[in-house]
Parts: structure tokens; C-alpha cells; sequence
């Protein structure tokens, strides 16, 4: 039975160091020594500030990195931001500035490795950096995923895939989320991470991953060798079926995790915790598919008020099929994935996930003669 942790903590320093310590405490004694090398792994999602809630905040990297140079190993922080320098993630987020004078060496993930991690997917290109370490401590944020309903632990991992590949897996994926799922869970599964703690003591609740989404305080981390576990756990934390969130589904289907948890602390159930009303992407007769995408379930549309124009969403689309006008972007709604990959890395918060009105008007006759 795998054992998760589940401490309640502020963004205090003297009072997160020692629940990261605690928890690390738990693998340390055989996996971490003089020279070890290890690799800490937050979301690095792009440049905000912590109170935004997009990224793991400083003070549980800190604390991380901290624990490793205390047991004689020499921690790497790194990541592939979707948007933004890496050095200037670093700045905006605070970690500059609470790593300044510690021996940690920062830098995006660059070079990668070839990895087969089954049909039907064939070889990925995931960082050479996280498959050539001796250990991985995965920091992943507790936040709602317009796709994916939840971004945890396991998915947190994604940003082992580095520069195109990460729009190609969406593109290949498209609005499968079963195929995505089973993608992520076989990336981390190959990445094989030692230890995993999801920073919940700001969570995001609504339409995240990005500026869309709303800070939530929770005030917990939530660690364990096992990142289903660990993920599970959440889930219940939250008020949801495991199986609901993409990824733990996924993982039961793979047969990589057997459920079994042991929960050590205290779980107080969260029953109002705002997730993207996202319904399944895909369903019914195949040859309806394209039909039900572009009229019954949400799409991105471009909140002009707030848009400037910049181009990161059509830069980062997988599909190409966003286009930047003097009033703001527009989208091919015939060829949207529904990745919602635009309003992730929207700085501005000007792309949000909304219903057509047939959608809403189905949902609404579902309601009414179901209730």
C-alpha cells in the first residue's frame, strides 16, 4: 500500500521547510547522498507571480533544493516554459530572488534523448536532463486544465517533452483525451519520477491552467513516491472520483498503479471547488465527432477587451488555425483541436473557454429532464 502525505502549511518559510523536509525524509535516507545528482522538476508554466498561482511557488522549490544540498546532492532546477524566457520565469516567479547565494543550478531543459514508450505512440523526445539523473523530485501545482480537468503530478511531467513536440503531441492527440491521458501517464512512466509533491497551498480553481484561472487557497502539500497516489488523493481531497480526472483513468487502464493508498494526515474534503465545466470531448457515431466539437462543447473565444495582440496563442497553437487581426484573434473553429492551448499561454488572460448556444441549449434540456 502506497503511502501519501497530506500537510496542512502556509507560505511561510519556517513553516514550509520542514513539511518538505519531513516528506523527503522518506526516500533520502537511500537515494540521496554526496553527489548526487537531482533533479527538481516545478511548473514553470511561464512568468507570473506567485500569487497568481500558474506556477509552483519559490519557497517549496527553495525548501527542495535546500533538503538535496543538505544531504550532500547537487540539485538542477529545471523546465520547458511554454512561454517566456527561462530567465525571466525565474525573476517574475521569485526564485531568483529566495535561491540567490544557494549552490542550485537553474536552467531550461534543452538537449533530449529518444525514448520508446509503446504503441501507438512509438519514441518521444523527453529532456536528457530527466532521463540521465539519479533522482527526480517532481514539484507540481495544484490547478484546473481546461483539457485535462486537472494539471497534478503526473502531468506536471509533460514539460519533460521539449520545443515542438509538445503542440505535435496535441495536434496528434487532438480532442482524444483518453489518447492524451495514456501519452502523459507513458511519459511519466518513462521519466519515472522518485518523489512527488503537489503545492496546493494556492491552488487554482476555474479555468486554468493560466491566466483564466482563480487563486484558491488550500493551504496543503500533498507528497509520495507514487505520483498516481499522490494524484488520487487530490482527486479525493477535492470531492471527485479518481477516475474522473483523465490521467488516473488512464493509469488504472495501463495497469501501473493498483489504487491501494494509505493516507497519513489530515484529509479534509473540499465540496466546493469550481473545475472547468468541460464535458467529454468525444462521443458518439465517429462520423459525428466534427459536428459535436464545433456546436456542443466549449471553445476558445477572444475576450478583445483584454487582447493586445501579442501573438502567443497562435504562435503556440498546434492546429494553425488562429488568426491575429487589428481587432484581436479569430479562430477556425472546423479545425480547433480543443486543446485550449491558447488560453494557457495567454499572458493577459484574454482567451477564455466558452459554450456555443446549441451546447448550453442541450445542456440546459439534459438538466430539465434529468432533474
Amino acid at each position: 500500500m502506497t503511502k501519501v502525505f497530506v500537510q496542512k502549511t502556509a507560505y511561510d518559510y519556517d513553516r514550509i521547510k520542514p513539511v518538505v523536509f519531513n516528506m523527503l525524509d522518506t526516500i533520502a535516507t537511500d537515494r540521496i547522498g554526496s553527489g548526487t545528482k537531482v533533479l527538481i522538476k516545478p511548473n514553470l508554466l511561464m512568468p507570473a507571480h506567485p500569487d497568481t498561482a500558474i506556477c509552483t511557488h519559490p519557497l517549496v522549490v527553495k525548501a527542495a533544493c535546500e533538503y538535496v544540498l543538505h544531504r550532500g546532492g547537487r540539485p538542477q532546477i529545471s523546465d520547458s516554459s511554454a512561454i517566456g524566457s527561462f530567465s525571466k520565469v525565474l525573476g517574475t516567479g521569485g526564485y531568483a530572488a529566495v535561491l540567490k547565494g544557494l549552490d542550485v543550478t537553474a536552467k531550461a531543459f534543452s538537449k533530449t534523448v529518444r525514448v520508446n514508450i509503446g504503441e501507438p505512440y512509438g519514441t518521444v523526445d523527453i529532456a536528457r536532463d530527466a532521463m540521465e539523473t539519479d533522482v527526480i523530485i517532481n514539484l507540481a501545482k495544484l490547478k484546473t486544465h481546461t483539457q485535462m480537468m486537472l494539471t497534478l503530478g503526473v502531468k506536471n511531467l509533460f514539460g519533460c517533452v521539449v520545443g515542438s513536440q509538445k503542440p505535435e503531441w496535441h495536434l496528434r492527440a487532438g480532442a482524444d483525451t483518453a489518447f492524451f491521458a495514456q501519452l502523459l501517464v507513458r511519459i511519466h512512466e518513462a521519466v519515472g519520477p522518485t518523489f512527488t509533491i503537489v503545492d496546493g497551498v494556492l491552488a487554482m480553481e476555474g479555468q486554468g491552467p493560466g491566466r483564466r484561472g482563480t487563486a484558491r487557497p488550500l493551504g496543503i502539500l500533498v507528497g509520495g513516491e507514487n505520483t498516481h497516489a499522490v494524484d488520487k488523493v487530490i482527486c479525493i481531497l477535492l470531492g471527485i472520483e479518481p477516475t474522473r480526472l483523465y490521467t488516473y483513468a488512464a493509469a488504472e487502464q495501463l495497469n501501473v498503479f493498483d489504487g491501494r493508498v494509505h493516507i497519513n494526515g489530515d484529509l479534509s474534503i473540499v465540496d466546493d471547488y469550481e473545475f472547468s465545466e468541460l464535458g467529454p470531448l468525444i462521443y458518439g457515431p465517429v462520423l459525428l465527432h466534427k459536428h459535436i466539437r464545433k456546436h456542443l462543447i466549449q471553445r476558445p473565444v477572444s475576450l478583445k477587451a483584454l487582447c493586445n495582440s501579442c501573438g502567443d496563442c497562435w504562435r503556440h497553437c498546434p492546429a494553425k488555425v488562429i488568426t491575429d487581426q487589428k481587432k484581436g484573434v479569430t479562430f477556425d473553429y472546423d479545425g480547433c483541436i480543443r486543446c485550449y492551448c491558447c488560453i494557457e499561454v495567454c499572458p493577459r488572460g484574454a482567451i477564455a473557454a466558452k459554450q456555443p448556444f446549441i451546447g448550453k441549449l442541450v445542456r440546459w434540456l439534459i438538466n430539465k429532464y434529468e432533474g
